[in-house]
């Protein structure tokens, strides 16, 4: 396949998840929302309560709101509609079987919806970032604010760990064929089911396996708050376990989702 036909089904794949008004408000509303409404109510907290409630903004803020986009709450949930979205696009639409017949490659229709899907996912989440920096500078008032180090290294995190998971998600929707299964599974695996895993201490090493350990790994604060009130545990990996632990993930899921699109009746 020459890099002019792959940029061109890379651009039609795009087009039709951009086209997908409904996961694309929901993802819209899912990355920004939680960030206005966060730095909307403590600001007014502040400016009603000074004494009992300091500024909305500062290094504390940007922390939390990189938490919410990176950790365990609504950036994950992005990642995994655009992702899940991309993998079932076709099969939803009733167009794969016209796609097939034109002779293109079933495994170059499979890797043509993964730029895709990280390109809409990045584009999604870049704004919110873009909101938690307005949001941490604008109301820090005499509140310390992150360096510019610290920015660049959340921001670098966030790409990451959107993007891996953005993949898993394609790999394993392309492998269930079903858009509702798909994202019930990956939010009840990745949003619900890792975290508790983690903070079972019986399970050993074994918890580096997850792929929510080795994405935190990566992340430069504590996405769990400290493990107040019984939250999960984020366990010390090296980083070539990290690093290890991601690719496996990648590679088992993009590789049976790149089969089942190859092997599945048109």
């Amino acid at each position: 396949m020459n890099p002019a036909l792959a940029m061109r089904m890379y651009g039609a794949d795009f087009l039709k998840i951009r086209k997908k008004r409904g996961t694309l408000l929901w993802a819209l509303v899912l990355a920004m929302l939680p960030i206005v409404i966060f730095f909307a109510v403590n600001a007014v907290q502040h400016s009603s309560s000074p004494g009992s409630h300091g500024p909305a903004g500062g290094t504390q803020a940007f922390i939390t709101g990189l938490r919410l986009l990176g950790g365990l709450f609504f950036g994950p949930l992005v990642a995994i509609l655009i992702g899940v979205e991309a993998g079932t696009s076709d099969l939803s639409a009733g167009v794969f079987r016209d796609m097939v017949v034109t002779g293109r490659s079933r495994l170059a229709l499979f890797a043509s919806r993964v730029p895709a899907a990280l390109t809409l996912a990045w584009a999604v989440i870049l704004p919110a970032f873009a909101l938690v920096l307005i949001g941490t500078f604008a109301f820090a008032a005499n509140e310390a604010t992150p360096s510019a180090s610290l920015i660049l290294n959340s921001l670098g995190f966030l790409l990451l760990a959107i993007g891996v998971l953005c993949a898993v998600a394609v790999g394993f929707s392309s492998l269930v064929g079903s858009k509702p299964a798909a994202i019930i599974a990956l939010i009840a695996w990745q949003i619900i089911a890792s975290p508790l895993i983690s903070s079972i201490e019986s399970l050993g090493s074994v918890r580096k396996v997850l792929l929510w350990q080795a994405i935190s790994h990566f992340s430069p604060v504590d996405l769990t708050g400290g493990g107040r009130h019984g939250g999960p545990t984020i366990l010390t990996l090296s980083g070539v376990t990290a690093v290890l632990v991601l690719l496996g993930w990648l590679l088992v899921f993009l590789g049976l989702g790149a089969w089942r699109t190859r092997t599945m009746d048109a």
